[in-house]
């Protein structure tokens, strides 16, 4: 089972600074029920894959800063993701190609999309793949000794959406995680890169 913490993004001295930038279409929700985006004021709704329509996949590929191979890691268990419109909005806009494949007997949607998320998003935890305000991550002071010269270990990746959630009772800008699963733990040095790719299929109606 995949667990969603409370996304409030807390480290030592990071400021977030965040540059306006144009604005998208909002998207609708009931707010604060079953089938809406929020469960309450500070997390999302998620359900597992398991019997829906979505399957998730994630392979991380983690390389040294050589670009030397050190680990391949899968995910064993069930994901998760928001059981909502915006999900699918994500899925048909934001991840790109899509194909037609056949698994016992079913025809699925296809995509794959990779990412490699920058040092500082690792050490948060953020992995956007949308901002509708593009966001700087600027790491001062003792959380910059910290974040450029210690180990850290990941075990649970997301995707995230980040937008302003205020039409829907949820002001200021906030990231969502639309697909997470967990992986064995891997331990990052600052130098390393890992580079997520994703496959999600979605049956067809």
């Amino acid at each position: 089972m995949v667990y969603m913490k409370k996304f409030t993004i807390a480290l030592l001295g990071a400021i977030f600074v965040a540059l306006i930038a144009c604005s998208i279409q909002s998207i609708s929700a009931d707010h604060e029920s079953d089938e809406g985006i929020f469960k309450d004021k500070s997390e999302v709704n998620l359900v597992t894959t398991q019997d829906s329509d979505y399957q998730v996949y994630l392979q991380a590929v983690l390389r040294n800063g050589d670009g030397q191979l050190i680990n391949v890691t899968e995910n064993t268990k069930t994901a998760a993701y928001i059981p909502h419109e915006i999900t699918d909005y994500v899925f048909d806009t934001l991840m790109g190609k899509k194909e037609i494949v056949i698994i016992d007997n079913m025809k699925y949607e296809k995509v794959q999309y990779t990412f490699s998320p920058t040092l500082e998003q690792r050490w948060i935890g953020m992995y956007p793949i949308f901002e509708e305000v593009p966001i700087k991550i600027k790491v001062e002071g003792l959380a910059k000794d910290e974040v450029f010269n210690v180990t850290k270990d990941h075990a649970l990746w997301k995707i995230h959406y980040c937008a302003d959630f205020s039409s829907i009772g949820h002001g200021g800008l906030q990231c969502i995680p639309i697909f997470q699963v967990l992986v064995p733990t891997i331990t990052l040095e600052p130098g390393d890169v890992v580079t997520h790719q994703w496959t999600i299929l979605r049956v067809m109606n």
